[in-house]
C-alpha cells in the first residue's frame, strides 16, 4: 500500500509542477517533454502497483495451502528489519515533503552575495571550475569546433543590428554572443531588462543588471548581464528591476582582472518584476 502511495505521489508531484507554472523554477522548458514522459510513466506505475496490491489483497482470503504458500513468499518484503524499510522509504518521500511544503524561492542579488560574486569565466581557462556570472558559457556542452560554429552562427543574427533589444526569448543568446565577440558590438545600442546589484562596481555610477537564466536546469543557472554606467550618480537599490538602453564599450574591470563589455546608459526606467524573473538558453 505505502509502494502504490509513494509513487501516486510522485506522478501527482509532476502533474502540479506543470499546473501551477513553476515547473520553469527547475528546468530550462525546451526539456519539458522529460517531466511529462516521467509523470506518465509514474502513473502507469502507480496503476500497475495498485493491481498487484488489490490482486494480493484479494488472494488472502484463498483457504487453499497453494495459496498460503504464495502469500508467505509475497511477503518477503515484510520480514525485511523495520529500521531498512524505514530508511528506504524516508529516501522516497523525503523528495516529496521538501517538493509539497517548502516555499519556491526565486533567485535574487541575495544569492549572488552568499556565492560570491566572481567572474571565474575570465580569471581561469578551467571551465568546470566556475559559478556562472555576468557571461552564459555554453562551450562546455560542445566541441571546440561545433562551438565556434555556434557562435558564428549566433553572430550573424546580430551583426547587422545596430539597436539590438535582448528580449526573454534571446537575453541569454544574446549576451553570450556579445562576450564572445565584444569588438563586433562596440557603440551599438543595447537595451535588455533585469534586477540591479551593486557588486564590486568601482564607481558610484556604475552598477551590475542581471537576470537569473537556466542553460538546462537549475543545477546550471547563473546570474547574466554585464555592468552598466550610468551619466551620473544613482541610488539604485539591489533587486531593483530597471529598463535599460545605451552604447556598448568595453574596460578593462580590475576586480576581475580582465576586459568586460560595458553598458554606456543613455536612458532607463524602473519596471516591474516580470511574472517569471528567469530567462531561458534558446538554440
Amino acid at each position: 500500500m505505502i509502494r502504490t502511495l509513494i509513487l501516486m505521489l510522485f506522478t501527482y508531484f509532476f502533474f502540479h509542477l506543470h499546473a501551477s507554472g513553476n515547473l520553469t523554477k527547475y528546468i530550462n522548458m525546451k526539456y519539458s517533454y522529460l517531466s511529462y514522459t516521467a509523470m506518465w510513466i509514474l502513473g502507469v506505475l502507480t496503476v500497475v502497483q495498485a493491481y498487484y496490491y488489490l490482486k494480493d489483497s484479494d488472494s488472502t482470503g484463498c483457504s487453499s495451502e497453494g495459496c498460503c504458500n504464495h502469500d508467505h513468499d509475497h511477503d518477503h518484503e515484510q520480514n525485511k528489519p523495520w529500521y531498512k524499510r524505514i530508511f528506504i522509504y524516508t529516501i522516497f518521500i523525503f523528495p516529496l515533503i521538501s517538493g509539497f511544503f517548502f516555499p519556491i524561492a526565486t533567485l535574487d542579488s541575495t544569492i549572488v552575495k552568499s556565492k560570491g560574486f566572481s567572474f571565474k569565466a575570465l580569471e581561469t581557462n578551467d571551465q568546470y571550475a566556475q559559478t556562472q556570472y555576468l557571461k552564459p558559457d555554453t562551450s562546455v556542452y560542445y566541441g571546440k569546433e561545433g562551438y565556434d560554429e555556434l557562435m558564428n552562427q549566433e553572430l550573424k543574427n546580430y551583426i547587422d543590428k545596430e539597436n539590438i533589444a535582448l528580449k526573454d526569448k534571446d537575453f541569454l543568446k544574446g549576451m553570450e554572443t556579445i562576450y564572445q565577440f565584444p569588438g563586433e558590438f562596440t557603440d551599438k545600442t543595447i537595451e535588455f531588462d533585469g534586477f540591479a546589484f551593486k557588486g564590486e562596481s568601482i564607481s558610484k555610477k556604475q552598477i551590475f543588471v542581471l537576470r537569473f537564466g537556466v542553460i538546462h536546469c537549475i543545477a546550471d543557472s547563473g546570474a547574466f548581464g554585464m555592468l552598466v554606467e550610468f551619466p551620473e550618480e544613482t541610488k539604485i537599490q539591489d533587486d531593483q528591476w530597471l529598463h535599460v538602453k545605451g552604447k556598448l564599450t568595453t574596460k578593462y574591470y580590475q576586480p576581475f582582472k580582465a576586459n568586460i563589455p560595458v553598458l554606456k546608459v543613455e536612458k532607463w526606467d524602473n519596471i516591474d518584476q516580470p511574472g517569471d524573473p528567469y530567462t531561458y538558453r534558446t538554440y
